[in-house]
C-alpha cells in the first residue's frame, strides 16, 4: 500500500516535471527560430540547440553552472534524455543538495545507531526489557512500575544496575523509533515537490521497509536471549545468528542509504581525462573483491560477539599458548564451528581481519603507479589507515578483555572501513557517455 502510493505520487510529479520542462524548451526555441529567420540553416539549428540549454536554465532559475571539475553533478541536470544520464533527484542543484542532506543525515543516524547498539550489547542491556511495542511506549515512571519490571529479569544485579541497562535499551529502540520519523517526513515532502524520480522512490521504499523490519530482527534477537540459559552458571545471551542477521541489516541498510546519498549528490564520478577514467577502471577491478573482504569481516565479527569469542583467548599473536586451538572442529556438524564454536569464530576472525589489512594494502601498492584522480588516491590512503587503526583496536579490545569503550569504538570502526570502501567504489564508477565523450585524452597540469 505504502509503495503503491509512493509510485503514484512519483509518476504524477514527474509527468507535470517533464511537461513543463517541454513547454519552456517548445517556447525558448520557438522565440530563438523566429528571431533568427534571416540567418542561414546552420545558425538557424546552432540557435536552437542553445535556447534548448537556455531552457533549462530558465527552469533552475540561474543557478545551472556546467562544470566537469565539480563532478559533473550540475552539468548533467539538462542532459538526462539525450545524453543517457539518469537523475536519481530532478529539480536542480538545490534540491539534489537538500535530497542529498536528508539521505546522509538518515545514514549518519543509522551510524550512531550501530555505536549505540554495540553499547547495549556489551552492557547486556538488550535483555533488560521483556516486552517489545512496535509503537513503543513509555518507561517505568514509579517505584512500583520499575520493582515490576526489576522482577521479571532479575539476574544478581541491585536495581540501580537495572535502571542503568534499562535507559541504554530503551534509548536504543526510541532512537530506532526517532529515525522512523526522520526519514518518512523528509520523504513525503520531497515526494510532493515532485524531487523524487521513480527509481529513486522505489529504492528509498525499500530501504524504508528494511528499516520497518529492522525492529522486528531486533526483538527476534533479544527474545532469544530471554530464554532460560542452559545451566545455573551460564550467562544469558542472544542467538548468535539472531545478532548478525540484525548487524548485517543494519550495514545494509545504512550501505544503501550512504551510496544513494552520493549518487543523489554526484551523479557523474570526478574525471577530467580519458587516461584517469581508465585508472579509475584498473581501481575499480581490485577494489570490489577487497570489498567483499571488508563485508565478510564484519559479519564475521557479528559471530564473535554473538558467541563471545572476545573474551576468549585474549592473547595475541598466539591463541592461549598455541596458534590454532585444539577444539576447532569438535561440534557436529562440521559447519556449526563456524558460527557456534567459540574457537573456530574468533580464529575466523583473526584470519579474515588479517586478510583484510593485506588485501587494503595489497590494493595501495598496485595503483601507487596508476594514473587516476588525486581523490581516488587520497581515498585509498585513507582507507589504508582506516584498515590499519581498525587491526590496532581490534587487537586492543581482545588484550583488554573487551571494555565498553574500546569493543564500541572496534564496531564503529568496522563501519568507517566500510564507509571508506563504499566510497572508493562509488568513486571510481564508469561516467556516462556523454561525459566520456567531452573529456581531453590526459590532464592538463597548470605550472
Amino acid at each position: 500500500m505504502f509503495r503503491s502510493r509512493v509510485i503514484g505520487s512519483i509518476l504524477k510529479r514527474n509527468k507535470a516535471q517533464l511537461n513543463n520542462i517541454s513547454s519552456n524548451l517548445k517556447e525558448t526555441a520557438s522565440r530563438r527560430v523566429i528571431s533568427s529567420s534571416s540567418s542561414s540553416s546552420s545558425s538557424s539549428s546552432s540557435t536552437v540547440a542553445r535556447s534548448s540549454l537556455y531552457g533549462f536554465r530558465s527552469l533552475f532559475k540561474g543557478n545551472y553552472k556546467p562544470s566537469v571539475r565539480n563532478m559533473s553533478m550540475a552539468a548533467s541536470v539538462g542532459m538526462e534524455n539525450k545524453k543517457g544520464l539518469k537523475l536519481l533527484v530532478i529539480g536542480g542543484p538545490h534540491a539534489q543538495k537538500m535530497v542529498g542532506i536528508w539521505l546522509f543525515g538518515s545514514a549518519a543516524w543509522i551510524f550512531s545507531m550501530v555505536v549505540l547498539g554495540g553499547v547495549t550489547r556489551l552492557t547486556r542491556s538488550g535483555l533488560s526489557m521483556t516486552d517489545w511495542k512496535f509503537t513503543g511506549g513509555l518507561p517505568p515512571l514509579s517505584d512500583e512500575e520499575w520493582l515490576q519490571e526489576f522482577e521479571n529479569v532479575n539476574k544478581g544485579m541491585s536495581i540501580e544496575d537495572f535502571k542503568f541497562i534499562y535507559w541504554m535499551e530503551y534509548a536504543h529502540r526510541m532512537w530506532g523509533r526517532g529515525l522512523g520519523i526522520i526519514f518518512a517526513l523528509p520523504f513525503s515532502y520531497f515526494l510532493r515537490k515532485g524531487y523524487i524520480t521513480l527509481r529513486l522512490g522505489l529504492r528509498l521504499s525499500s530501504l524504508f521497509a528494511l528499516g520497518a523490519g529492522q525492529g522486528f530482527i531486533g526483538w527476534w534477537m533479544v527474545k532469544s536471549g530471554l530464554e532460560e540459559p542452559p545451566s545455573e552458571y551460564a550467562q544469558p545471551r542472544v542467538s548468535p545468528y539472531r545478532l548478525a542477521a540484525h548487524l548485517t541489516s543494519a550495514f545494509v541498510i545504512y550501505s544503501g542509504l550512504f551510496w544513494t546519498g552520493l549518487s543523489a549528490v554526484m551523479p557523474e564520478p570526478p574525471a577530467e581525462s580519458v587516461t584517469w577514467v581508465r585508472g579509475a577502471a584498473k581501481v575499480k577491478k581490485l577494489a570490489i573483491p577487497v570489498s567483499f573482504i571488508v563485508g565478510i569481516t564484519a559479519v564475521s565479527g557479528a559471530f564473535v560477539a554473538g558467541n563471545d569469542a572476545g573474551r576468549a583467548y585474549n592473547t595475541f599473536p598466539k591463541m592461549g599458548d598455541t596458534w590454532i586451538p585444539n577444539d576447532i572442529f569438535d561440534m557436529k556438524p562440521l559447519i556449526r564451528n563456524f558460527f557456534e564454536n567459540t574457537s573456530t569464530v574468533q580464529l575466523d576472525h583473526r584470519v579474515l581481519a588479517t586478510t583484510t589489512l593485506f588485501s587494503i594494502g595489497a590494493l595501495w601498492f598496485a595503483t601507487r603507479k596508476l594514473d587516476i584522480h588525486p581523490a581516488i588516491r587520497s581515498l585509498i590512503g585513507s582507507t589504508v589507515g582506516m584498515a590499519a587503526l581498525q587491526v590496532t583496536l581490534g587487537i586492543s579490545t581482545l588484550l583488554s578483555y573487551v571494555p565498553v569503550s574500546l569493543g564500541s569504538a572496534h564496531q564503529a570502526g568496522a563501519l568507517t572501513l566500510l564507509t571508506l570502501m563504499i566510497l572508493l567504489n562509488h568513486t571510481v564508477r564508469k561516467p556516462s557517455t556523454h561525459l566520456l565523450k567531452s573529456l581531453p585524452q590526459v590532464t592538463k597540469t597548470i605550472m
